[in-house]
């Protein structure tokens, strides 16, 4: 995929959210609508969108490229889990604002962005890494997530972890391997559902930074650390790791695209269900979404060029 491409597709993101803000603005979407707006997203939309790129009968991948994808997600995690730990030291972060630096530097918005944002700019194989990413990322929020989050208070739901966008993506894993056909009906039914992901998704991300006042967000010089070193250092180092390990550019531009995702609305829904302050969550998810869809543009136009 040309630089060209890259730089168009993001550009078609961009209006999209910019339809978002001005439906926020004009009173079209409250915050009520945009929650089960979400909600469908989520748990129809996202997941619908994962198996249609499975069906659609593109990707060409082997098992073994799913093994290596299952084999290089784990590691990209295990990484983050072991960077979330040492990051807010680092920064020196406030001892009650630690767990939140830690949980924004492993769980990203692989899911809500990262879906429909692999689906606009990567090739159809790719969608193997957003999968296999999404499954990794679900297992460990409902896991690790709470634990840090509340301080190990909070007790495991093992119900939340099997929720609709882990159970699709698994399917989908199913389907890939065993190669499944499902009748025309049943493949152009999910196809449709999930062609409206973007809009939706993209929309909803306008309204999520209409509503956020980031105006003190913008001042904290540690978000702007994290962005730094979590939204571009992170996807750099990881691209030239890749390379010299002479993975292909599938692989590279796929898992490099997940690792440049800006913060995911999950760590924010469970501070809330805490009654924590949520504010540092807020304003670091407003300003590392804007900032992505530079951020983004750039890296991915500069990997597109060096893998091609």
């Amino acid at each position: 995929m040309s630089t060209i491409v890259v730089l168009q597709q993001m550009g078609v993101i961009t209006i999209l959210v910019a339809i978002g803000i001005s439906l926020y603005k004009k009173k079209v979407i409250d915050d009520v609508t945009s929650q089960k707006i979400s909600t469908i997203v989520m748990d129809i939309c996202n997941p619908a969108l994962i198996l249609a790129s499975i069906l659609s009968g593109n990707i060409t991948a082997s098992h073994g490229d799913l093994i290596t994808a299952l084999i290089l997600g784990a590691a990209f995690y295990f990484g983050l889990v072991l960077l979330g730990f040492i990051f807010p030291i680092l920064i020196r972060a406030d001892r009650d604002n630690r767990r939140f630096y830690n949980l924004m530097t492993v769980y990203t918005n692989v899911g809500f962005i990262g879906i429909p944002v692999a689906r606009a700019i990567l090739p159809e194989n790719a969608i193997l890494y957003v999968i296999v990413c999404n499954v990794m990322y679900c297992l460990l929020f409902y896991t690790h997530g709470i634990v840090v989050m509340s301080n190990g208070k909070e007790k495991i739901n093992l119900k939340n972890v099997l929720s609709p966008g882990t159970i699709m993506a698994l399917l989908s894993l199913m389907v890939f391997w065993f190669d499944i056909k499902p009748p025309l009906i049943i493949s152009n039914s999910i196809s449709f559902i999930g062609n409206a992901t973007v809009f939706l998704s993209m929309s909803l991300l306008g309204v999520g930074i209409a509503r956020s006042d980031i105006t003190k967000g913008l001042k904290n010089i540690r978000i702007w650390i994290y962005i730094a070193i979590r939204m571009i250092l992170v996807p750099i180092l990881m691209f030239f790791v890749l390379r010299a390990l002479k993975f292909d550019s599938v692989t590279i531009l796929g898992l490099c695209l997940m690792a440049a995702m800006p913060i995911g609305n999950l760590p924010l829904i469970q501070s809330e269900k805490l009654g924590e302050n949520t504010e540092l969550l807020s304003n670091a998810i407003a300003i590392s979404t804007i900032v992505s869809i530079l951020s983004i543009t750039v890296l991915m136009s500069i990997f597109t060029g060096l893998t091609a």
